[in-house]
């Protein structure tokens, strides 16, 4: 029952601190009390691709027309799109399974609390409780969907995520609450299927963390699509006595109600703190977040925390390389600190969504004299041939020194392509090296050097 390192959550956080931890030598457990993988890989990530991916074809479809292709009327076959992404899920956490064997990592079914002493006591299904030890142990338990208190979810007719990837009938009409990357992609898949969908934000634009540019051209592409999009609107209440929802919204016109089969709530997430044991160690929090250094060591001397519950955006990724940071770093190998500020974000809509560092808005209240270069798809070959010209490339660089400050794209498939970004911010690339390096054409990720060389005056195609 003697371990060097525990790890409490099998998420992608937790699975891959503990197979980091077993490559470098370590006895490693997992004490997981769901399924491997976590939310990300069963209820997050992975399945809304596969729901979104069904979505982009049922698409494709419906205009097969603009391609010279002649097809029979279409129609979305909501309980084999549900579980098809399912089924991802599924073979997914399998794999998750495999690699743990693999590196001989012991995964431990129940949940997990942390004791005093360096000990993790688990429950199983049956109550039964077993006490494990370890030198080290990392609490990597994530995160679940945020309530509203006049928001609150009753798994049927108010909904949150997990919900919404499982409903047994697809609604005739949906209000999503919450215009982040959870809420726009459910409202795009949804309204693409065929469902009415209502996407409310209490903020001035949608996907408010995104460049403004980039948030008004999702809005436009949301509208095109039949989806209504108010925005600066709150949800006062939700009435759901009838056989539907009414949705009491705040405007700047008075309340309005706006009637539904289903809302989504999709404001947020909370973090999983409760009763894992904090309080007895003496882990400090703050804020709903456990307290850690650079290195992701607790206030207390052996418990470490990475993920949805420490400081930081909530992201796979990120999750992931502060698992291996913190394995590292105990097994006493040299590492950096994780740069918050070069963390890419992707949001799967139609046109997706990817940046990377400061939006224009903020480098200009920084205080930078700033270079700007957008690259519009319509100036695309590859995108024209693709018949996928809604978006565009923008670029934002220090005037004085040529710091690449950040990248907000728009457009097909450039999810694939803001890596380029996040490796040359890292290795400090200045604008003309980019540039300078051929980029295959034809490509959709021509367009960063073009959006680059419009930055400096120097772009060819516009």
């Amino acid at each position: 029952m003697n371990y060097d390192i525990i790890v409490i959550g099998s998420g992608p956080g937790g699975y891959v601190a503990a197979i980091r931890a077993a490559q470098l030598g370590f006895k490693v457990a997992v004490v997981e009390r769901a399924e491997l993988g976590g939310i990300c890989l069963n209820w997050g990530c992975i399945p809304t691709k596969a729901l979104l991916k069904s979505a982009s074809v049922f698409q494709y479809l419906k205009h097969a027309a603009d391609y010279g292709i002649v097809a029979g009327e279409s129609t979305a076959d909501f309980p084999a799109i549900i579980k098809r992404s399912r089924d991802v899920a599924d073979q997914m956490s399998k794999g998750i399974q495999f690699l743990l064997k693999k590196n001989k990592v012991e995964h431990i079914q129940g949940f997990g609390v942390v004791k005093p002493g360096k000990k993790v006591e688990v429950t199983d299904e049956s109550g039964a409780k077993t006490e494990y030890s370890a030198s080290h142990i990392i609490l990597a338990t994530g995160s679940r969907s945020r309530e509203l208190p006049n928001l609150k979810q009753d798994g049927k007719k108010i909904i949150g995520y997990r919900e919404a990837m499982t409903l047994p009938v697809q609604p005739k009409s949906m209000v999503v609450v919450g215009s982040g990357a959870i809420g726009s992609e459910f409202a795009y898949f949804y309204q693409s299927i065929g469902t009415s969908v209502t996407l409310i934000e209490v903020l001035p634009n949608i996907v408010p963390v995104e460049d403004e540019e980039v948030s008004k051209a999702l809005e436009r592409s949301f509208k095109k699509s039949g989806m209504k999009v108010p925005t600066g609107v709150s949800v006062e209440s939700v009435d759901t006595a009838g056989t539907g929802c009414k949705v009491t919204v705040k405007t700047k016109k008075g309340d309005e109600i706006i009637e539904c089969d289903v809302v989504l709530s999709a404001v947020g997430i909370a973090t999983n703190l409760e009763g894992i044991g904090l309080e007895a160690v003496g882990i400090t929090t703050d804020r709903g977040k456990v307290t850690v250094d650079d290195y992701y060591k607790t206030s207390v001397d052996g418990y470490y925390a990475i993920g949805d519950i420490v400081k930081g955006p909530a992201l796979a990724h990120v999750a992931s390389h502060e698992g291996i940071i913190c394995v590292e770093r105990i097994a006493g190998k040299h590492v950096e600190p994780l740069d918050y500020g070069n963390i890419p974000g992707c949001t799967y809509t139609h046109p997706e969504i990817a940046s990377v560092g400061m939006t224009e808005k903020a480098a200009r209240e920084a205080g930078y004299e700033i270079l700007v270069g957008k690259f519009p798809f319509t100036a695309s070959g590859k995108a024209t041939a693709s018949g996928t010209r809604d978006g565009f490339i923008k670029v934002i660089f220090d005037a004085k020194y040529g710091e690449w400050l950040g990248a907000h794209m728009i457009g097909e498939n450039v999810t694939e392509m803001i890596a380029e970004v996040v490796v040359a911010r890292k290795l400090e690339t200045t604008g003309k090296e980019i540039i300078e390096a051929v980029h295959p054409h034809p490509t959709m990720s021509e367009a960063v050097m073009e959006a680059v060389a419009q930055a400096y005056g120097e772009c060819i195609h516009l």
